[in-house]
């Protein structure tokens, strides 16, 4: 897909064009294959500029730290695990992060599984461009059976090797979520009052815009524009997986980038989850991470997939756009066709 369809296809921020002499500075950039934007409001332009190159500085780190196919430190501990049981030193970062992913890993059942990379590779899912790719069955099967787990991973000390060859590691569901976390983080304590850190439609809010809320939009699955809006809070994170924005189409069939590491196959029967997060340090983390399990457990296990994951606020729109949410997520949004009747549940 291009960079156009990338940008519609994300969660779209609104109403932050700047007007007259209000105070919000905005810096666009491409990392971790999408779109990311910083927006920063109520600094002078020059201090502004600063910490938004700053921001924009740690995602380029971070976006070439955890790369899963072009070399990077997480490219390198792949090829250690391909070599198991060989140990080989870690960095005191990617240790956390490996652990923070298993805890979530394991918070999901397994539904969230980074260390199934072999299986996204196979999908053809690990590249720029996506083309239509059907995989062998024996060659699913064969990772499916080899049963790759966050788990099977273990840092002793300041070293780390692997229990399972078949572990390769993919952080695409976890990367961007992070750096919102570590984003947050560097503005704060920087006393930034007023931003908005929107990476590839996880987006993290950081006070007001101005006297009230940031307002966003949910980006429709199936249409250009949004399919509702909401106000974030201070703090809160709000993240949208989709089968829209990496995908190919094979045989009139949709193949996401989600795969499903109970069959190896792209989930099925789904357009789009959201979930929007609490403040919290790991919200931006959360935002990212939270909606995959949902996405994979469909229209029958969604609603338990989220409690598992400490989530309220959640909707999943089907394969014929019924929409599924929360009370407390039907709270939030305003649909923007007045006709939408979404199906509620407690």
């Amino acid at each position: 897909m291009s960079h156009v369809r990338l940008f519609t296809a994300l969660i779209l921020l609104l109403a932050l064009t700047a007007c007259g002499k209000e105070p919000l500075y905005q810096q666009q950039g491409f990392v971790f294959g999408t779109l990311v934007e910083v927006s920063i409001y109520g600094e002078q332009e020059a201090r502004a500029k600063q910490l938004s190159n700053h921001v924009m500085e740690e995602f380029d780190r971070l976006h070439r730290t955890l790369h899963a196919w072009k070399p990077s430190a997480l490219f390198r501990m792949n090829h250690v695990f391909e070599l198991s049981p060989q140990r080989a030193p870690i960095e005191p970062e990617l240790a956390q992060i490996i652990r923070d992913a298993t805890h979530y890993s394991e918070m999901s059942h397994g539904l969230f599984n980074p260390s199934i990379g072999k299986l996204i590779k196979l999908w053809g899912f690990q590249s720029d461009e996506f083309l239509p790719v059907q995989p062998k069955p024996e060659e699913i099967e064969q990772w499916v059976k080899a049963n790759p787990r966050m788990s099977d991973i273990v840092i002793e000390g300041t070293d780390f090797y692997s229990k399972n060859p078949a572990v390769k590691v993919d952080l695409g569901g976890y990367a961007k979520g992070y750096a919102l976390d570590v984003a947050a983080a560097y503005l704060r304590g920087q006393g930034v009052k007023s931003a908005l850190l929107n990476i590839g439609g996880n987006i993290l809010a950081i006070g007001e815009h101005g006297d009230k809320p940031w307002h966003v939009g949910v980006q429709h699955p199936r249409k250009p524009g949004a399919i509702a809006t909401l106000d974030l809070q201070d703090g809160e994170a709000i993240g949208t997986s989709g089968d829209y924005q990496r995908y190919f189409m094979f045989g009139g069939k949709r193949y996401c980038h989600i795969i499903d590491p109970r069959t190896g196959h792209p989930a099925q029967g789904v357009q789009a989850v959201t979930v929007i997060i609490p403040p919290g340090p790991h919200a931006g983390t959360l935002s990212d991470v939270a909606s995959k399990p949902i996405f994979i457990s469909g229209v029958a296990g969604w609603r338990q997939a989220a409690t598992e994951m400490g989530v309220s606020d959640a909707m999943l729109i089907d394969e014929q756009g019924e929409i599924h949410l929360t009370g407390l997520m039907r709270k939030r949004l305003q649909f923007l066709d007045k006709k939408t009747s979404p199906h509620e549940v407690p």
